[in-house]
């Protein structure tokens, strides 16, 4: 009875999570600097995916499917992998600071990227994604070594990543001060600070696969991570391969993370606010709390570009604004109540 319950309990808040989700997307498709009724944006997806033949404005329909759609559905993929990227590093790290912008990841998957597409590093071999990876794993393995050399205590990976970002935003600027031109540096410029205007359909048939992969990853490893939380020692005397487990987690929070900044830029804030959020929600156990970060993540993301469309008529906001803005006073909150508790 209590296991049926229980499944009972788990589909159910699966069906939520999906409702929440499509909901989220939904009001993304329709709202913008022009309104578009949600039976127009439901209709819509109902003639792309099964033919409906429904007749439509094709200027509406154009905008619902071809622009705003698919820019939801990667803002949704960039939020959910950020915040499972935040939760895995703080869990592993045992620290509530630890997040991928925090510790260079991001600001080394920007470089990779950069390089690629500026400086032609892998002569055509290596793709956008792959140069962002390759970034990404050279800037944590670099935050590593520095946290190793400076000390093992909770402030020595902070100060490492702080370092490694600053380096990383340095090496980026001084490619496309040099390497780029005019109108090359002013796109970068943008997206580096979060763009999704450019966002087409190609670019979420890339994001799904790698955040659908990476949530499996993490759930698969939930236990492990429940185990990490107690520290290193606690899970290798519980049977867990520390190592392994702890390549295959930063592994897939790079390769999330290095395919979220070449489609979209570096995004902060996502990766350090939500997993607080979602713990404040659903507790710790990251059976629960992988996928609430997900959830709470994507939606998260898709309110950010609909702000980032509407607060200034006429003009699109970078994303990595409004999540400034946005998860700048939120986490000053999350701290003041977790001081409070304490």
């Amino acid at each position: 009875m209590t296991s049926a319950i229980t499944r009972f309990g788990r589909t159910g808040a699966a069906l939520a999570a999906l409702v929440i989700l499509l909901a989220a997307l939904w009001l993304g498709a329709a709202i913008g600097e022009t309104a578009i009724p949600l039976d127009t944006v439901a209709k819509t997806v109902a003639n792309r995916l099964w033919g409906a033949g429904y007749p439509l404005e094709p200027i509406d329909e154009g905008i619902v499917w071809s622009y705003r759609l698919s820019r939801a559905v990667v803002a949704a993929c960039c939020g959910a992998a950020l915040s499972l990227s935040g939760v895995v590093l703080q869990s592993l790290l045992r620290n509530s600071l630890a997040d991928p912008y925090l510790l260079g990841i991001s600001a080394g998957a920007s470089t990779g990227a950069v390089s690629v597409a500026i400086l032609g590093v892998g002569a055509g071999f290596l793709t956008l994604p792959m140069g962002a990876f390759a970034g990404a794993l050279v800037a944590f393995a670099l935050v590593s070594l520095l946290a190793v050399k400076a000390g093992r205590g909770t402030a020595a990976i902070i100060l490492a990543g702080v370092a490694g970002s600053q380096l990383f935003n340095a090496l980026t600027s001084f490619i496309v001060t040099k390497a780029a031109t005019a109108e090359q540096a002013r796109g970068i410029m943008f997206w580096l600070l979060g763009n999704l205007s450019g966002v087409r359909w190609p670019d979420a048939w890339l994001a799904i696969p790698a955040t659908l992969a990476g949530l499996v990853v993490c759930l698969w490893h939930a236990r492990a991570l429940d185990a990490f939380t107690f520290g290193a020692e606690s899970a290798a005397s519980l049977g867990i391969s520390v190592r392994r487990t702890y390549l295959a987690l930063v592994g897939v929070s790079a390769m999330m993370t290095a395919v979220m900044v070449s489609i979209v830029g570096s995004i902060g804030f996502v990766g350090l606010v939500i997993p607080h959020a979602a713990r404040m929600v659903v507790g710790v156990r990251h059976g629960v709390l992988l996928p609430a970060a997900a959830l709470i993540g994507a939606v998260f993301m898709i309110g950010a570009d609909i702000l980032s469309r509407i607060l200034i008529p006429g003009q699109v906001l970078p994303i990595g604004v409004i999540t400034a803005l946005v998860g700048a006073p939120a986490f000053a909150l999350i701290l003041g109540q977790k001081r409070a508790r304490t």
